[in-house]
């Protein structure tokens, strides 16, 4: 017979049962998204060590801004839809076919405005320093090509289904790297070359993808579904596309200005920069899912403080960890990355800050707060862009100017926290 004493005993071991189950699971998601996390930073490696060492650094420069160009441009493409598909696969996965559908008929709607823009974009940043066939070239790559490629692997983290996400990665950027190596071995090594394998690698990635990484439901169009959600994806493109204009604006500011070789040279450090923000990113896209369940799990100043501190020294470490190994062995990443060795660390909190803006543009998408995150997206466009135009028509020294990025993005990373935290005192919008 059961004493009575015992009940609250079993319920409390129930409870502490049930509480490391959850976060059991939660720290195996963690550990599968961050597997692919950490395959893509050694194959972006080596896909930016071969392409860095094989184009001459203006050449580069040109790349890596025309990508960056590219990736911004992307987000147009089916109005920013895929946002409602990843609400979709995380929330509702029984209607993934029906969202696909109306993904793939947004996609097509929105080509002419991705071909206008694209062309506009090209005729301000571009027109004296890239072919346009070889900027249309490397925006097909990057949004007809490797958008999709996301979507496959925002499906499948929005489904939980994290290994499959992960494996997809590393195949993926393994790809590109494959791409980057073979290019070593052609005959002229030309940006206009390269552009060709760019999209040889993303088109495979993007034929494997959908071959076996896609889930198999039935295509149902369903244009109510569609026209109710489109508002709130526009939103979520314009955003996107600010996000990545006030991420990727100083790129095409420095070419604009300072010419191919000083957008090399800034394109090497900042793409050096990128690589720490890989590990933050799964972080990032696990907590968003959480909020996206819960709204207001960030409550509380010293979670919210707390998370915000490990994303910095996380970022912070990763790179001074990088400058450290550049300093004593500058030619461990090739000769052409050796030029910009020494400024690596003069960057040395550039890439906390940095996160932490990219971090907290997620959570107001994560609360549904679309406009919100849109209209600060494009406030801090701006301020980018005011602050950099600065820094390189009045600082000519390249060390100093690398040097004053740190105060250029700490002005950026409070102008984010005062917008951000400002609007998750309003209620979360529902999904």
């Amino acid at each position: 017979m059961t004493q009575a004493s015992d009940i609250p005993q079993r319920r409390t071991f129930a409870r502490i049962g049930t509480f490391v189950a959850a976060r059991r699971k939660l720290v195996v998601d963690y550990f599968s998204a961050i597997s692919g996390a950490g395959g893509r930073l050694v194959f972006s490696l080596a896909y930016f060590i071969a392409l860095a060492n094989t184009l001459s650094i203006a050449e580069f420069g040109m790349f890596a801004t025309a990508s960056a160009a590219g990736v911004m441009l992307s987000r147009i493409l089916a109005f920013g839809f895929i946002s409602a598909l990843y609400r979709t696969a995380t929330i509702r996965p029984n209607l993934i076919g029906t969202f696909t559908a109306g993904f793939l008929l947004l996609g097509v709607v929105s080509l002419p405005l991705l071909a206008a823009a694209s062309y506009g974009v090209y005729l301000v940043f571009f027109a004296s320093t890239v072919p346009l066939s070889v900027f249309a070239a490397i925006v097909f790559a990057e949004a007809l090509l490797w958008r999709p490629v996301e979507v496959v692997l925002i499906v499948n983290n929005g489904l939980g289904k994290f290994g499959r996400a992960a494996m997809l990665t590393i195949l993926a950027t393994a790809l590109r790297a494959v791409g980057a190596v073979l290019f070593m071995f052609a005959t002229k090594h030309t940006v206009g070359v390269w552009s060709w394998y760019y999209i040889g690698a993303n088109a495979v990635s993007l034929i494997i993808a959908f071959g076996f990484f896609y889930p198999r439901q039935r295509l149902r169009l369903r244009t109510e579904l569609y026209l109710r959600r489109l508002a709130d994806s526009i939103y979520v493109a314009g955003a996107e596309v600010l996000f990545y204009l006030q991420m990727e604006f100083d790129k095409l500011l420095v070419l604009a200005i300072g010419g191919p070789h000083l957008a090399g040279i800034y394109a090497i450090i900042m793409r050096l920069v990128d690589l720490t923000a890989i590990p933050v990113r799964t972080f990032s896209m696990m907590l968003v899912q959480r909020m996206m369940r819960a709204p207001e799990l960030l409550s509380r100043l010293a979670v919210k403080s707390g998370i915000e501190g490990g994303v910095f020294l996380v970022s912070t470490l990763a790179l001074a960890a990088l400058g450290i190994v550049l300093h004593f062995f500058p030619n461990a990443l090739g000769r052409n990355v050796a030029e910009a060795a020494p400024l690596v660390a003069l960057a040395i909190c550039v890439p906390g800050l940095r996160n932490l803006v990219e971090y907290q543009a997620e959570l107001l998408f994560a609360r549904g707060q679309t406009a919100v995150r849109a209209l600060n997206l494009g406030l801090l466009a701006g301020l980018k862009a005011v602050l950099l135009t600065y820094v390189l028509t009045a600082i000519a020294d390249t060390p100093d100017l690398v040097l004053s990025l740190n105060l250029v993005f700490l002005l950026l990373y409070l102008a984010s926290a005062l917008l951000t935290y400002s609007a998750m005192r309003r209620p979360a919008k529902a999904i």
